[in-house]
């Protein structure tokens, strides 16, 4: 039986997306993105907040739109895959999981101020935007996340 690596995620960005050039002239671009979940502590009733951190990494012309259109802040919506490395630093081996971009829709900018609904979807070899698909329930996206709650 085969195997399923994919992940689904909604965030906001925690910093500019960072682009480079492979020597085959591939545009790659990295940044991180914050999930944030919330909850009341039944003992104390405080509200409580956890929030991750995902490295993501997009590749080709998904890259440079990503470049072009995203900062700090931005909402957008993810699907890849989960791929670990690891390299050797003064003797030991550290490891880092990013996720492998595959597809993924602009959500609006920060406070909106960019508009939204932009898709991309990897091989889909288009720009038509008929021909990108829109993950079910991903129409209209989430309501905006007040100044506030944002975690940097």
């Amino acid at each position: 039986m085969a195997g399923l690596n994919k992940v689904m995620l909604i965030g906001r960005l925690g910093r500019d997306p960072e682009i480079r050039y492979s020597q085959q002239g591939l545009a790659v671009v990295n940044f991180s993105i914050a999930t944030s979940e919330q909850w009341t502590d039944k003992n104390t009733g405080d509200r409580q907040e956890r929030t991750e951190w995902h490295n993501i990494v997009v590749f080709g012309k998904q890259a440079e739109t990503c470049e072009r259109y995203l900062s700090k802040g931005s909402q957008i919506y993810i699907e890849g895959r989960l791929q670990t490395s690891n390299y050797e630093k003064e003797g030991q081996t550290h490891y880092m999981t990013k996720i492998v971009v595959s597809n993924f829709q602009f959500l609006g900018g920060k406070q909106d101020s960019q508009g939204g609904g932009g898709n991309q979807q990897a091989d889909s070899g288009s720009n038509n935007p008929s021909q990108n698909q829109t993950s079910p329930g991903m129409t209209g996206g989430p309501e905006p996340i007040p100044d506030d709650d944002i975690p940097f």
